[in-house]
């Protein structure tokens, strides 16, 4: 069975068909700090519906992933240690100018502090067993953790895009990934950004020359390529 899924600016992937064991939903920072109440985008003053848009288009994606066999699910986080000694000290000083200081208390506990509420995955979108999360203290992930290896280790050569922000530590994996050699594919509604112009752009630019990041699609061209690969639950 040949699977592709209808995307922008070429039907993904570009080789050909979609294998899911070399498949993998990379669900990046889904973390209350950027999404849920009295974390770090709401002590910035940003509006949450912008970050929290594309939770239920990604929790529907996940979902039936997670019932394709041999398809992968990765999971990422961004957050300090306590001690703050791998936070580069510009980030520092910047949080702190933006009234949301990394490390300071807030509502979640300590603010982009690994071990804290507001760190963890939202339980919409909570990781299950088996499932690699892989914390960063940075934007991207290749640079600064081993996620180049836990992927090539599992065989996965074709990455799929949810998470937020857009703009930030979505399109810098992405770029990140891509440069690799990984074919990247970003779904539009299962990401956002706290600033909506800012997450048209980062989409519109993935797909610039003929797709110089990978290619773009929704929830839904994913959800009809992979629906009949999926296992039926039993009741």
């Amino acid at each position: 069975m040949t699977v592709q899924i209808h995307a922008e600016p070429y039907p993904w992937p570009f080789d050909g068909t979609l294998v899911p064991e070399r498949t993998a939903l990379l669900c990046i920072d889904w973390q209350t700090d950027f999404c849920g109440p009295g974390g770090y985008v709401d002590a910035m003053g940003y509006n949450l519906n912008l970050t929290r848009a594309g939770i239920e288009p990604t929790r529907r994606v996940l979902e039936l992933v997670r019932r394709v066999p041999g398809m992968h699910v990765v999971h990422t986080r961004e957050g300090h240690k306590p001690d703050l000694s791998d936070c580069p000290p510009n980030k520092l000083w910047r949080s702190k100018q933006i009234g949301a200081g990394i490390g300071d208390a807030g509502p979640c506990g300590r603010i982009l502090v690994r071990g804290e509420v507001g760190w963890d995955i939202i339980p919409e979108l909570y990781p299950v067993n088996g499932e690699p999360i892989i914390d960063k203290p940075s934007k991207g992930a290749f640079s600064t953790t081993d996620i180049d290896l836990v992927l090539r280790n599992r065989g996965i050569t074709h990455l799929i895009f949810t998470g937020i922000t857009t703009d930030v530590c979505v399109h810098t994996i992405m770029r990140e990934a891509n440069d690799l050699g990984y074919e990247c594919l970003l779904l539009k509604d299962c990401t956002g950004a706290t600033d909506y112009g800012n997450y048209e752009a980062a989409v519109k630019m993935v797909t610039m020359q003929g797709g110089v990041f990978g290619a773009i699609a929704d929830s839904a061209a994913v959800i009809k390529a992979l629906a009949p690969l999926a296992l039926v639950r039993s009741a």
